[in-house]
């Protein structure tokens, strides 16, 4: 495994201004309000079932409270559209995180309010208080500025680590940076200059591994990496409607017809950068998409119409093997099939093992493919793991997130 040696002129990366850190502060004595994700999932009695965002933020709140700051957290959880739901509030992550540090942890009745103002003007350095989910209010994901404003006013500084959210435009991460002095926690730090260097100096040859669903979440992405990549791999459900835009029969499988033109100028773009483009040769086949459908392997001219491609065959998985055998850098975004039933999980399964005992940087893209990874146990083994999901397609992408944009020097 092999760490990349530029992170340190990362964020000078192209042009951009470099982030204003939590070394660019003196926390002492100061009320901190931080923005983390903790937007764990939970089984029907709310209980945590991973906390790895809850783990990946510790870092963050540790050093605000060794530097003699008290700390306000806040975060969202789940979608409970603006309004206040049990079932989405943060007091499972408070008894969570108070299993995690030495600290000691006030749960808040709200977010906003005179009962929070009150807490909030009573911490003492080393005290911990965590706000009620922030989208129980309609103005979080509106950014409107009276709720930002209302959030602003608890502490004298802002810092931001939920890099999983710094995607959206919302009061709590967009808004709040607009009223306090505002700085990028350890987390979202860690992100940006991981994927900086792994866009702006990638040790060749250059690989990205796509899968998932869609092609129309990943087309911007696609466009962007063309340009910097020596290797393409696309497996998962995307992979369907570049075998159909080729004059593959693809059977009952999802295809984006609407983009079969997309997939072909894609196709012939990357031809014309020299990026080689890897797709299924052989596929693995189910009748219906439930745990119990019996998997058939054929070669990519033999799918019947009557039949899905749920996975990446055995021939595929040799050939995405012997290119991440020879890569440098490789940054993998989405499973390469439906890996939720065992069947049909052998492709995602193999190419994590493969990735895991590669010499490359290996840069995993969040969301299910990370969730992949740390099932079974390899996540150690990989660069880096992205906490964001949409956040990192986005920066992959090339597009601005405005909760690392209001982190700028």
């Amino acid at each position: 495994m092999r760490f990349p040696i530029l992170l340190h002129v990362a964020y000078k990366a192209g042009g951009a201004t470099r982030l204003k850190t939590l070394k660019d502060i003196d926390l002492a004595g100061k009320r901190v309000l931080m923005r983390a994700d903790f937007n764990v999932p939970m089984d029907k009695e709310q209980n945590i079932i991973d906390d790895t965002k809850i783990k990946a933020a510790l870092p963050t709140i540790n050093y605000i409270l060794e530097q003699g700051a008290s700390l306000i957290l806040m975060s969202h959880l789940g979608r409970p559209k603006g309004e206040k739901n049990v079932k989405y509030s943060l007091k499972p992550v408070s008894k969570h995180l108070a299993s995690l540090i030495d600290y000691p942890i006030i749960m808040a009745p709200d977010s906003i309010g005179a009962d929070v103002e009150g807490l909030a003007s009573k911490l003492n350095k080393g005290e911990v208080l965590l706000l009620e989910n922030v989208r129980f209010y309609k103005e979080e994901e509106k950014n409107e500025a009276n709720y930002a404003n209302k959030l602003a006013e608890l502490a004298d500084v802002f810092v931001n680590d939920a890099f999983g959210s710094a995607h959206r435009a919302h009061a709590s991460t967009a808004g709040v940076a607009q009223k306090l002095p505002t700085f990028a926690g350890l987390l979202m730090e860690k992100e940006v200059a991981m994927l900086k260097s792994v866009l702006e100096y990638p040790e060749s040859p250059r690989m990205a591994i796509l899968g998932g669903a869609k092609v129309v979440d990943k087309l911007g992405l696609i466009n962007n990496l063309l340009a910097k990549l020596d290797v393409l791999l696309i497996g998962g459900g995307m992979a369907n409607t570049f075998l159909k835009a080729q004059g593959y029969n693809t059977g009952k499988s999802r295809v984006e017809n609407e983009l079969l033109e997309d997939a072909k100028g894609l196709l012939a773009n990357a031809s014309k950068k020299g990026v080689k483009i890897v797709l299924p040769v052989d596929v693995v086949l189910g009748q219906d998409l439930t745990s119990d459908t019996p998997a058939i392997v054929v070669d990519i001219t033999e799918v019947p119409d009557d039949m899905m491609i749920l996975d990446i065959g055995p021939e595929t998985i040799k050939l995405f093997q012997e290119e991440i055998a020879k890569a440098r850098t490789i940054v993998w975004n989405g499973p390469l099939g439906v890996y939720e039933y065992e069947q049909f999980a052998n492709g995602t399964r193999e190419v994590a093992k493969t990735m895991a005992d590669s010499a490359a940087v290996t840069v995993i893209g969040g969301g299910d493919s990370a969730a992949a990874v740390q099932n079974m146990g390899l996540e150690d083994k990989i660069t880096h793991i992205s906490t964001g999901g949409g956040a990192t397609l986005e920066f992959l992408e090339g597009l601005p997130l405005p909760g690392v944009v209001a982190c700028n020097a």
